[in-house]
């Protein structure tokens, strides 16, 4: 019931560092199980996040970077005016929705680091005020980008959930399993 990264086959960096992304989303999705829309939307604590503002955001995170790298427009970008609505569900959208977005730039993201030429390839950083001017980043950098915030809003994610129902981590993958409802 521990959440062990597999390991990589050796020497496969892509496969290391696309096992640690997935790990963390793993973290971020197994947040929801067994909860309601209304409960997934809550925000139990002082904190603005709920748990499905989370999964919108990080999905669009994961599709943002994924553009920024691809070097072509984000369909879903945002601006300062709309910024707000990354993380919170409005209209038609669902928990699952959100997730079978998410599942798409999964794929995109899995099949752009392992099909990229070189992990050392760069792309241009976007302007904006917590950039170098002029900065680039590698795929490699991208990717452990993707495990850094996955990892830090599976971190909010765990206190959310444990506010909401008292479940932690490892009850949560023990529900996934099968082993626990």
């Amino acid at each position: 019931m521990v959440a062990l990264v597999p390991a990589e086959a050796h020497g496969d960096e892509r496969g290391a560092l696309l096992n640690f992304i997935e790990a963390q989303r793993a973290a971020l999705r197994r947040s929801v199980l067994g909860l309601t829309e209304e409960q997934a939307a809550s925000r139990p604590s002082a904190s603005e996040l709920s748990l499905s503002g989370l999964l919108k955001h990080v999905a669009e995170v994961e599709l943002n970077w994924l553009r920024l790298a691809q070097q072509r427009p984000n369909e879903r970008g945002r601006t300062p005016d709309t910024w707000h609505e990354a993380f919170r569900l409005s209209g038609d959208e669902t928990v699952p929705k959100v997730l079978a977005f998410w599942d798409g730039v999964v794929k995109e993201t899995e099949e752009f680091i392992r099909t990229a030429p070189s992990l050392d390839d760069t792309f241009p950083l976007p302007e904006a005020p917590w950039f170098p001017k002029d900065g680039r980043v590698s795929v490699r950098w991208m990717a452990l980008h993707l495990v850094q915030e996955f990892g830090r809003h599976a971190g909010h994610a765990d206190i959310i959930r444990e506010s909401l129902d008292g479940k932690t981590s490892f009850e949560l993958i023990a529900m996934e399993d099968g082993q626990e409802s």
